[in-house]
């Protein structure tokens, strides 16, 4: 079986098990490899550049050769690589976990319980729920709901396209390790640069397709191309930019403005401010489907492209193969008249 067959059914089958089970509930492979760069952490850790460096060459270098090491093992046997793509992609997208911790927020926003509400936040992600009121729980939940699109479902099928189960694999390294250690605090600031950096060039593409596919799935496209194009400059993460500022256009919402994060407070440019309003509890259920679309027509894409790239290398492997039967036939022919003459 080709490898783009491989990865269609492999992702398909994967992304399935997460919409019916959710993340795995023991074991789950990203938690260990988070374990395992802690570790890693603890022996290398200086406040410098080239350690950091080190932890995400060792790290992220670590589970892209294992993974290509078990991706060898069952090349050209194809009913265990298809598994092993499967198994991966459940392992590694969080689209269903993600949907889940956001409507346990919106739940508890609708039923007014800004307590529990704030105590979830955490779950999904890192702002500091205790300064937060209603509408500023659910703005901090749309945009971790965009962002996380990206980095949890589009990214990994993306990387897996590319690369199959190394890449799937790869990219999830690289955004757990960005995620520990990529951030601007005192400790982390030099010695997470090339996390982060390398976060930033992984997650490029993966953030310009979950923009694209937010415009054609949002039910709003001029609204999230206007505010893609005129916001996600502005936006201080070259990826998350994107991502969020289309999300708040084809949501007819505003996003960014004032945060805080275990008591640093940013001050971020507003996203689609123009048109856009408050958001409200009620949005969280609309962000969610958003990127529940997003994430299928991602899948969609992704699987069309790696179909399409393995066509055109088949196709030059036949024409290679044609082009060196007419050399060797010519070769011959040229053989056979000296042998005449």
């Amino acid at each position: 079986m080709r490898a783009d067959r491989v990865f269609a059914y492999g992702a398909t089958a994967g992304l399935i098990a997460d919409a019916l089970l959710g993340d795995p509930r023991r074991g789950h492979p990203v938690a260990g490899f988070g374990r395992a760069a802690a570790r890693v952490e603890s022996l290398l850790w200086r406040d410098d550049r080239g350690r950091g460096a080190l932890h995400t060459l060792v790290c992220a270098g670590g589970a892209v050769g294992a993974a290509a090491l078990t991706a060898r093992a069952v090349r050209g046997r194809p009913a265990l690589a298809v598994a092993l793509t499967a198994a991966t992609a459940w392992s590694v997208v969080g689209g269903t976990s993600l949907g889940r911790e956001a409507r346990a927020i919106g739940g508890a926003l609708a039923a007014g319980d800004l307590e529990v509400a704030r105590e979830r936040l955490p779950h999904l992600c890192g702002r500091d729920p205790h300064s937060l009121d209603g509408p500023g729980i659910a703005r901090a939940v749309v945009e971790s709901v965009a962002e996380n699109t990206s980095d949890a479902v589009v990214g990994a099928l993306v990387w897996g396209a590319i690369g199959g189960v190394p890449g799937l694999v790869g990219f999830r390294a690289v955004n757990t390790l960005d995620a520990m250690v990529g951030h601007k605090s005192p400790r982390y600031r030099r010695y997470g640069w090339a996390s982060a950096r390398l976060d930033d060039l992984a997650g490029w593409p993966c953030a310009r397709l979950t923009a694209a596919l937010a415009v054609a799935a949002g039910g709003r496209p001029r609204a999230a191309v206007r505010a893609w194009r005129a916001d996600a400059g502005r936006h201080p993460s070259p990826n998350a930019g994107p991502v969020e500022a289309s999300f708040a256009g084809a949501l007819g919402v505003r996003l960014g403005g004032t945060l805080a994060y275990a008591g640093r407070v940013e001050h971020r440019p507003v996203l689609n401010g123009e048109s856009g309003r408050d958001v409200r509890g009620a949005d969280i259920e609309r962000a969610v489907r958003l990127s529940r679309r997003v994430s299928t027509l991602a899948l969609g894409v992704c699987v069309a492209g790696r179909m399409l790239a393995g066509r055109v290398v088949a196709g030059r492997g036949v024409a290679g193969t044609e082009a060196g039967a007419v050399v060797n036939g010519a070769a011959r022919n040229a053989v056979r008249k000296r042998g005449r003459a």
